[in-house]
């Protein structure tokens, strides 16, 4: 099956697609490499993808943790299937909790500390994952990430900046400093980095496949952790909690199918945007035009609109997800759009983020959409010293007041990490993802189209320049966007900043594109150069 794609790259990246049978892509090349370890000892995709998260929680700490969330989609080589391993709120957490301890006036959950973290579920999302799907013993897929904590690693570039960056804020908080500070600062980029607190915790993981973390001695750590720096969650609400596998849901574009998970994630933005954008010949205009990259930030406007409106916990939600991707309000909502001017639909603005992004892919068909964060960087900031848990902060996700997303006992709250599958006629095509808290769903839309209406490969699409929405009319846009777009959109009335740190602000994705049988061609493979990381394969 030969791809028609365009490999010639015009953007500012130097990287490469990679072509092999067996991928794993991810963000740092030690996780990647933990991924493919497994791919050549006899096991899967999905052995493959649990490797890299494991070793991803090590290599690149301030976007995912032992402590964190995770989603996954995954095509078993007959049909898909979804995987939600977000957290729920400790049974402690009401609205009057809060305002017992914050006041009476507090609107929102605190950003870090134990009152941000809610029962995390990427460990637990791992052993369903390996339960179901996994060839390996799990105690294998733990031992790349138990070598690199315990013997340590050079610190990469962007990890360091990240890390640096957190440092103010939170040297201070319970753990982070002891965990996180060698030396009393952030390792420098070359420095050797070890983990030991977390190589214990990862040998419990594996000896007890997972039970020591959700009933067992890390469980009881975390909750005397906890009952020490002010929190309330304890070993029970580790106990109850159990990932669930859900039903993707999917729109059309252009002949493929865009699959995501379900809400509580805020997937379904994409899947609204695509589904506006296919009211327009987005193909019609050049790729990289002001008319094009106007289109479909007026898309993604709209699709903030009704996300941040309506997405919670499924159960709690006014209206459900087919409404909100119905064709016909699909295209009412379409009209909106005014091609000569920006105009303010209404959207949140929600927080920068920190998280991991992977995906694998095997000979036999198996592909693997997975993700992994905890939040904002380092999460809460939080980590339990004994084994090195660095807990998420998904609590601060919730909301104080009345409303979709208000705070309870045992709640999800509103997610910001999402994979998500292409497929055609109910064949597998990509696997992919570009992580960044509300960059995710503008990652996918906008790395989709220049695939799909404008045939550019997945490198490419990955490299390309790219524009992020926040709120009302502001928009961040890449230093490599061509000034003239930049002015073009600056005259539509969209209020333009550029900015030229890349690794902040715009995402970072990983793409595996089916190039055929698997057996006989394989398929391409992409990695974002806005991270340390890398494609590998054989």
């Amino acid at each position: 099956m030969s791809l028609n794609f365009n490999f010639n790259n015009p953007y500012t990246s130097t990287r490469l697609p990679l072509f092999a049978r067996n991928v794993v892509s991810t963000s740092h090349p030690l996780g990647a490499q933990a991924g493919l370890r497994m791919l050549l000892k006899g096991g899967n995709a999905v052995d493959a993808a649990i490797a890299a998260a494991a070793a991803m929680t090590i290599v690149e700490p301030v976007s995912n943790g032992l402590g964190s969330d995770a989603f996954c989609i995954l095509w078993d080589g007959k049909e898909l299937h979804g995987l939600n391993a977000s957290g729920r709120a400790p049974q402690s957490w009401t609205p009057e909790y809060f305002r017992r301890k914050y006041g009476d006036g507090a609107s929102t959950l605190p950003k870090r500390g134990m009152d941000a973290v809610t029962v995390p579920g990427a460990v637990g999302g791992w052993v369903a994952l390996s339960e179901r799907f996994g060839k390996l013993p799990f105690a294998d897929l733990m031992e790349p990430a138990i070598e690199i904590a315990e013997r340590g690693y050079l610190l990469p570039p962007v990890v360091q900046q990240k890390w640096a960056a957190a440092t103010n804020e939170l040297k201070s908080v319970p753990g982070f400093a002891q965990s996180f500070l060698p030396w009393g600062r952030a390792p420098n980029v070359g420095e050797l980095f070890q983990f030991k607190a977390a190589a214990k915790a990862l040998r419990a993981i594996a000896q007890s496949k997972g039970a020591a973390y959700y009933s067992g001695e890390i469980a009881r750590a975390i909750e005397k952790f906890s009952a020490q720096n002010g929190g309330s969650i304890t070993v029970k609400d580790f106990e109850n909690y159990k990932p669930e596998w859900v039903k993707p849901i999917a729109k059309d574009y252009r002949g493929y199918t865009l699959h995501e998970i379900p809400p509580n994630g805020q997937g379904i933005s994409a899947l609204i945007a695509l589904g506006i954008l296919d009211k327009f010949d987005v193909a019609g205009l050049p790729v990289d035009s002001v008319d094009s990259q106007h289109l479909q930030i007026e898309a993604m406007k709209l699709a903030f609109a009704d996300t941040y409106k309506y997405v919670a916990e499924p159960s709690f939600m006014e209206v459900t997800a087919e409404q909100m991707l119905d064709d016909a309000y699909l295209a009412s909502r379409a009209k909106l759009i005014d091609m000569k001017k920006a105009q303010d639909f209404g959207a949140g603005n929600p927080v920068k983020g920190g998280t991991i992004y992977l995906t694998a892919a095997d000979e036999n068909g198996m592909m693997v959409s997975f993700i992994q964060s905890n939040y904002m960087g380092f999460g809460s900031g939080c980590v339990e010293p004994e084994f090195g848990i660095s807990l998420q902060n998904r609590g601060y996700g919730f909301s104080l007041q009345p409303g979709a997303n208000q705070v309870a006992p045992g709640k999800r709250p509103f997610h910001t990490i999402i994979p998500a599958f292409l497929s055609k006629d109910g064949q597998p095509v990509m696997s992919y993802g570009v992580m960044g808290a509300n960059m995710q769903p503008q990652g996918h839309m906008q790395t989709l189209v220049r695939m799909l209406d404008y045939g550019q490969g997945p490198q490419l699409a990955c490299d390309a320049p790219r524009w992020r929405y926040n709120a009302g009319f502001e928009i961040n846009v890449e230093a490599s966007m061509d000034k003239a777009v930049v002015q073009g959109l600056a005259d539509r009335g969209h209020r333009m900043e550029v900015i030229n740190d890349s690794y902040q602000d715009f995402g970072a994705g990983q793409f595996i594109w089916r190039a055929g049988n698997p057996k006989v061609e394989g398929y391409v493979a992409a990695s974002d150069a806005r991270r340390d990381g890398q494609a590998v394969g054989f």
